[in-house]
């Protein structure tokens, strides 16, 4: 899964941090740390912590959602 966060809208809020923490980490009052290479595990607390940014800088690859949706497909097959 892959992440993008834009730092500039960014406002340091902390929610991704507070429900993703180990994808998610607060360096000092307002830097953002983040892996963009987020395991697949994570995948449900990084949605929610993407849904709960109240500026959406959080950006979930979707091309990564609908190459699993369609993996999943296959597999089912």
């Amino acid at each position: 899964m892959r992440l993008v966060v834009d730092l500039n809208r960014c406002q340091g809020y902390a929610q991704c941090a507070f429900l993703a923490p180990d994808v998610f980490a607060m360096h000092g009052d307002e830097g953002l740390l983040y892996d963009p290479r987020a395991q697949e595990a994570q995948r449900a607390r990084v949605l929610q912590a993407a849904a709960a940014c109240p500026v959406q800088a959080i950006l979930v690859d979707e091309l990564d959602l609908a190459a699993g949706a369609a993996a999943g497909v296959a597999a089912d097959a």
